[in-house]
């Protein structure tokens, strides 16, 4: 499992596009001591400017690549500067698809001195396979309707929620983002497809009976590109509680125009039905909508009908955070 030392200088160099560092910068601001771009980028994050050797002295201990160019690669006039950063001590982080091991002036730096190139796609490691004999401690899996609707902001404020109750809480990582959040996890998509679920029984590992791993679900069960990694991440994760995340805007699968969106009853029966192969006291206690396009009226509407139609708390995280599904967990 990647473990990423921590805090970061997030880099964006002259990229606008920084998803991963607003999602690090949101959710770990502790952990950012500092940010770097180009003049040429109007991006800010609201980060002191530093330098390499600067952020170093400050405390950073990894330069995050925190921007994604058109087409996830690296950008070679990045080099130099990914240079200069290792020279100064810094560890690097990247979630791009081009990988910094793969550069060989990248590579040979860091081995020259003794320096960590985190590529946060790649799976080095093996994963055996497992049992699936059910393990001490307790785990909560978001899973969604659809992708892109909601699973890790959802997991990240259920975390947030749990702790703040003084509730022993873990979040567990499964996406880039996550995992540099975190600053540990597992790339699920990224593992080989037989071993998905031995991966993520190596991501939640037995724990006290009274500790909740909070697992950042990946794709969809409805999905017809990512349904396969959805399941191994259930049946591994093999969690007691399940957040069903979706967008009520879409009628569609996302890119795949001849798959409808399904009803969230149905949802709420298949994902029970997949969790309980592997644990059969497996139930979704909860519901979580993205009301970013409704009114707050609306908004309130929707998520009181959702809550009456299904028996289920219902919630926006954003607009009304997760409280009632805590106290359904936790109560």
């Amino acid at each position: 499992m990647l473990k990423i030392q921590r805090p970061y200088l997030i880099f964006t160099g002259d990229t606008e596009f920084v998803k991963t560092a607003r999602g690090v910068r949101d959710w770990r601001p502790d952990q950012c001591i500092a940010q770097y771009r180009y003049p040429s980028n109007p991006i800010d994050l609201g980060l002191p400017e530093m330098g390499f050797a600067e952020a170093y002295e400050a405390g950073a201990r990894t330069m995050l690549l925190g921007g994604a160019p058109a087409g996830g690669g690296l950008p070679e006039h990045w080099i130099d500067d990914i240079c200069a950063a290792l020279e100064a001590g810094l560890d690097i982080a990247s979630g791009l698809h081009d990988k910094l091991a793969d550069n060989t002036r990248l590579r040979e730096l860091a081995e020259k001195l003794g320096r960590n190139l985190w590529d946060i796609r790649s799976v080095k490691q093996s994963f055996g396979m497992g049992q699936f004999e059910r393990r001490s401690g307790k785990r909560l899996l978001t899973v969604g309707s659809d992708c892109v609707v909601g699973k890790k902001y959802t997991a990240l404020a259920l975390h947030r929620e749990f702790s703040e109750r003084g509730t022993s809480t873990s979040f567990r990582a499964t996406g880039q983002t996550g995992i540099l959040i975190a600053g540990e996890g597992i790339p699920i998509d990224s593992v080989v497809s037989d071993f998905i679920s031995s991966a993520a029984v190596q991501l939640s590992p037995p724990a006290a009976a009274d500790h909740w791993d909070v697992i950042e679900g990946q794709g969809s069960l409805f999905h017809p590109a990512y349904a396969g990694v959805t399941l191994g991440l259930i049946h591994g994760s093999q969690p007691d509680a399940l957040v069903l995340c979706s967008d009520p805007t879409r009628t569609r699968i996302a890119a795949f125009e001849l798959f409808p969106q399904p009803s969230l009853a149905e949802c709420v029966r298949r994902y029970t039905d997949a969790a309980r192969l592997t644990n059969p006291g497996a139930k979704v206690v909860g519901v979580s909508l993205n009301t970013s396009s409704y009114s707050d009226e609306d908004a309130k509407a929707l998520l009181q009908a959702t809550e009456d139609d299904l028996g289920l708390p219902c919630v926006d995280p954003i607009r009304t955070g997760v409280a009632s599904i805590a106290d359904a967990v936790l109560d």
